[in-house]
């Protein structure tokens, strides 16, 4: 079923990077199983305790590494020509917009968390220092 799961979604949004990934793209698969994922069981504490400032570093380090690989995905699906590929992509504009559409997302959510980060003032809490 996970099969034809994924070949649905290949060929309804032209992806051939889910087919037959590029290497470049199986080393961003590897950083989202072995750096990302065991992200979120972390986060979804902190954020679900509430008061955690802690988590504002692990966040910004994991923002910035989903944002930095989600614009070489998108640039790819924008650029790349597809022409060539073994499996049917995206060829014209509309379809490289509407895998883009797929994508997005992913970005989107990170940027929101690393704007969050550096600019809510419960997780950029400056100390004072004490004088002597």
């Amino acid at each position: 079923k996970l099969t034809e799961l994924l070949q649905w979604y290949a060929a309804t949004f032209r992806d051939p990077m889910m087919l037959q990934p590029p290497a470049w793209f199986k080393a961003f698969i590897y950083c989202e199983a072995f750096l990302q994922m065991p992200f979120f069981p972390v986060a979804v504490y902190a954020f679900a305790k509430g008061g955690c400032k802690w988590i504002r570093t692990p966040a910004i380090i994991y923002s910035t590494h989903v944002a930095t690989t989600l614009f070489a995905i998108l640039a790819h699906i924008l650029f790349h020509d597809f022409s060539e590929s073994e499996h049917l992509g995206p060829q014209t504009q509309r379809e490289r917009l509407v895998l883009l559409s797929v994508y997005l997302p992913y970005l989107l959510i990170p940027l929101l968390i690393l704007f969050t980060m550096l600019r809510s003032p419960h997780y950029n809490h400056v100390e004072k220092r004490k004088r002597k």
